[in-house]
């Protein structure tokens, strides 16, 4: 029980279920509260200067201006995870490659891959929401002034022509992505890999079943809370997440990497309900 620790969750079996079942009769009444909100109010306050509506969390508008704060403290191990995806780099890109971030958000995660190798590299960064790209072009010029070869691109990852690439990366990208079109976009990935090239995914992952996601989701609302977000806010991230966020499985995603043609995969990265998945075609 040691991992559970690490959240301030200890006690015998018993002591656990109770405050488990405090912790639920408490969102269930803040659920209510904000149902019982004035419908007028259709904005949802999700923390960090975010705001969004129900079942339409966008990655537009203002939330460039707030994403990195917001991601850093949302996603536990996130910068760790960055620190994985850059040691496995060197393994893979060379002087000539070209090298893909898909769904690179503010391009943090691009700029440090081209701040760690030749000048040569050339990275490409895509996203679909021009906000998040105009956001990237601007810390590109004011946080790494002398870094030339990264190109910044407003598209959709399913419909953008890729060349013949050594290293390709998505970043907690592909859970936005809708699941009747997501078989498809591995398989691109795969096709655009040159042999021997590699891919790293980063996703929430739901648990395999119903038990271990019950106590997988309580111990993300208890990481949320550690990191300073109120119960309102969790609660309207959570809403305004309905439909546009859907994570698939371990097994979910290994069988649709393998469907795509990827034989040689293993997890990089596990914390409860995030993963990290490390591809070699």
């Amino acid at each position: 029980m040691g991992w559970l620790n690490a959240y301030n969750v200890t006690g015998s079996p018993r002591e656990l279920l109770r405050i488990v079942a405090n912790q639920e009769a408490n969102m269930e009444s803040v659920v209510q509260e904000i149902n019982q909100e004035k419908p007028t109010v259709n904005h949802l306050a999700v923390g960090d200067g975010i705001v969004s509506e129900n079942a339409s969390w966008s990655f537009g508008g203002d939330t460039p201006k707030h994403f990195e704060d917001h991601v850093s403290k949302s996603v536990p191990f996130y910068a760790e995870g960055h620190e994985i995806v850059l040691a496995i780099s060197d393994f893979f890109v060379k002087d000539d490659s070209i090298c893909y971030e898909l769904g690179c958000s503010t391009g943090a995660l691009t700029r440090r891959l081209a701040q760690q190798h030749r000048p040569s590299v050339r990275w490409v960064g895509i996203d679909v929401e021009a906000n998040m790209i105009e956001q990237a072009q601007q810390y590109l010029v004011q946080k790494t002034p002398g870094v030339r070869n990264v190109d910044y691109v407003v598209d959709d990852i399913l419909m953008h022509s890729y060349q013949s690439s050594d290293f390709m990366v998505a970043y907690y990208t592909v859970q936005f992505i809708p699941p009747r079109v997501r078989q498809e976009l591995f398989r691109r990935i795969y096709e655009s890999l040159n042999w021997g090239g590699a891919f790293l995914l980063f996703e929430k992952v739901r648990a395999p079943d119903a038990r271990f996601q019950d106590v997988a989701s309580s111990l993300y609302v208890d990481y949320k809370l550690s990191k300073g977000y109120a119960p309102k806010e969790i609660i309207a991230k959570s809403k305004s997440l309905k439909g546009v966020l859907e994570p698939f499985s371990t097994a979910g995603n290994t069988d649709m990497l393998k469907r795509a043609g990827f034989t040689d995969i293993m997890t990089i990265f596990k914390h409860v309900c995030f993963e990290g998945f490390f591809c070699i075609k």
